[in-house]
């Protein structure tokens, strides 16, 4: 089984809510490839499922390690952050998901060559122009 199954099993595992099942099969994962970034996310949501939230929150620093400018990143932290009590400190996540996001919509903007996603039959296309009609002019003789 590679990587890619055995972090889908426990994602399976993990939608089942069978968290401890999860976190030991996202820990396989990461014993093999520490760099797997969707597994690190996943085992600290995992431990935050649990109620573990002060495992959470380390497992997510390993995440923004991985990361940093990652907007789920900080997304995650600042929920582990509130539910363990730390509100200043989940704040402060919050405000940096912001402006994740805010880089995101910007890096957007600045390329317009970036396709739509989806399903390209499904992007809207622009109107053909109107043919262009001149208003009609009594003063000249037919």
């Amino acid at each position: 089984m590679n990587l890619q199954e055995q972090y889908d099993d426990a994602m399976f595992d993990f939608s089942r809510g069978e968290f401890d099942r999860a976190i030991t099969k996202l820990q396989a994962v990461l014993a093999v490839d520490p760099a797997y970034f969707d597994a690190q996310l996943a085992l600290g949501m995992a431990f935050y499922r649990k109620g573990e939230y002060a495992a959470a929150i380390a497992e997510g620093h390993k995440a923004e390690k991985l990361r940093p400018k990652e907007q789920l990143v900080h997304t995650n932290l600042s929920l582990f952050y509130m539910k363990s009590g730390d509100k200043m400190t989940a704040e402060k996540h919050g405000l940096q998901a912001k402006i994740e996001s805010w880089r995101e919509d910007a890096a957007k903007a600045k390329s317009p060559d970036l396709k739509p996603e989806g399903d390209p039959d499904l992007v809207v296309s622009k109107p053909a122009p109107l043919p262009m009609k001149f208003p009609s002019q009594p003063w000249k003789k037919k």
